[in-house]
């Protein structure tokens, strides 16, 4: 178990997560942090994209001298992997099947529903793939473009 202080001042962060925090350009971290209380509108928590996270990996997945836990950048999450940037640079792709635990130390993005950049990434990200399916559809058709006509 790590006994480093969690806050919400940067200042209060690990080495590691405070390198994160000043090369991803965070000033204050104050209203990023989740609420479990109160009207249940107003209540948010989870993980979200860009987060500073520990993992615990499970003691036998990993070697008897090398350290269990994993610290770093939240990149992605899917049904089977959890992607992240670890505290050395490196890009981690971690099977959830050995992570034991994981701990937040800090969010660097608002909420999702208040981060416009994220609502945008996700609106032209949603029209980028509509865009790859369609070139798709059309290819797998032999070219024609005519799979608007009925009959």
């Amino acid at each position: 178990m790590t006994g480093e202080r969690r806050g919400k001042r940067i200042g209060d962060l690990p080495a590691w997560a405070k390198r994160f925090a000043e090369e991803y350009g965070a000033e204050d971290l104050d209203g990023r942090g989740d609420v479990f209380f109160g009207p249940l509108i107003d209540r948010r928590s989870g993980l979200r994209k860009d987060d500073l996270i520990e993992l615990l990996i499970d003691a036998r997945a990993v070697r008897a001298d090398d350290d269990p836990w994993v610290r770093g950048m939240l990149l992605a999450t899917s049904r089977n992997a959890v992607e992240m940037l670890d505290e050395f640079g490196q890009y981690r792709s971690i099977a959830r099947d050995v992570i034991v635990e994981v701990r937040l130390v800090t969010h660097l993005r608002k909420p999702y529903i208040e981060d416009d950049e994220l609502l945008t990434f996700e609106k032209e990200d949603m029209r980028r793939r509509s865009n790859v399916h369609e070139q798709a559809e059309r290819q797998a058709d032999g070219g024609s473009d005519d799979s608007h006509l009925w009959g």
